[in-house]
């Protein structure tokens, strides 16, 4: 079971970026990240109509890719989580975390005994189909595994301190358009009180030894969720980047023919 190439650079607050795909589910997404520098991928199964089928296919094209596979699942139970990793995830994404006691259900989840209740499937996916001693298989396991929790709620922001205080958990993660929408200013990023809440949450990550993350959809995005400490920042969406990039072109296109 190879180590998980970004954690410690993660959990040290070093800058790791990535991506999050949400339409294009094909088998060079994974080269096509790895060549683009991303040194994650977060696949998204909430919003998207994703399975685990086709998740288990999508994560076996990043073998050999120097690349870490994740996903975000659509809630923080156990059904999601165990097969998830059991399909070779190295970091799931739960939404809506909103309590100390439901990031230590997930955390349990996505441990094996005796400090989780992960139930127990060696020799397939997650471990590359090897044998091996499965206490050392366990070990690494814990090791590798990253949990993201998303703060975007209210009742999140307000339980912020204690899901950070939570053992296991390694990043904390802004949705910001439902962290928005449940402040009751949906979409308006510039209001004083999303600005406040995002900048709280990464103050409480650092604080707690977490990491803080976010998704960055253009240059300005970047810059100021590195002006406010979020280090693990993926690039997206796929299909916003893909349409602007081709806007730009078919502009240059039209523009030489006239």
């Amino acid at each position: 079971m190879k180590p998980n190439a970004i954690k410690h650079d993660v959990l040290a607050g070093k800058t790791v970026a990535g991506a999050m795909v949400f339409e294009f589910f094909s088998p060079g997404m994974s080269a096509i990240l790895a060549n683009a520098g991303c040194r994650f991928v977060l696949y998204d199964m909430e919003h998207t109509g994703l399975g685990f089928e086709t998740l288990k296919w999508l994560f076996s094209s990043c073998r050999g890719l120097p690349i870490e596979p994740m996903v975000r699942v659509p809630r923080g139970e156990y059904a999601w989580l165990a097969r998830a990793l059991d399909l070779g995830a190295r970091g799931v994404m739960i939404p809506m975390v909103e309590s100390a006691e439901q990031a230590q259900a997930i955390v349990q989840a996505c441990r094996y005994p005796p400090v989780g209740r992960r139930g127990a499937a060696f020799g397939f996916a997650q471990c590359d189909y090897l044998g091996g001693d499965v206490a050392e298989k366990i070990r690494r396991s814990h090791e590798r595994t990253m949990v993201i929790a998303q703060i975007e709620t209210e009742r999140g922001l307000e339980q912020v301190e204690d899901i950070a205080a939570v053992g296991g958990v390694d990043v904390l993660w802004v949705g910001h358009f439902d962290l928005s929408n449940f402040l009751g200013i949906p979409g308006r990023f510039d209001d004083p009180r999303f600005d406040a809440a995002m900048r709280h949450v990464a103050a409480v990550a650092r604080r707690h030894g977490k990491a803080a993350g976010f998704m960055a959809t253009d240059a300005a995005w970047i810059a100021r969720a590195r002006e406010m400490g979020y280090t693990m920042i993926a690039g997206g969406t796929d299909t916003g980047l893909l349409e602007r990039a081709l806007k730009q072109m078919v502009g240059q296109i039209e523009a030489a023919g006239r």
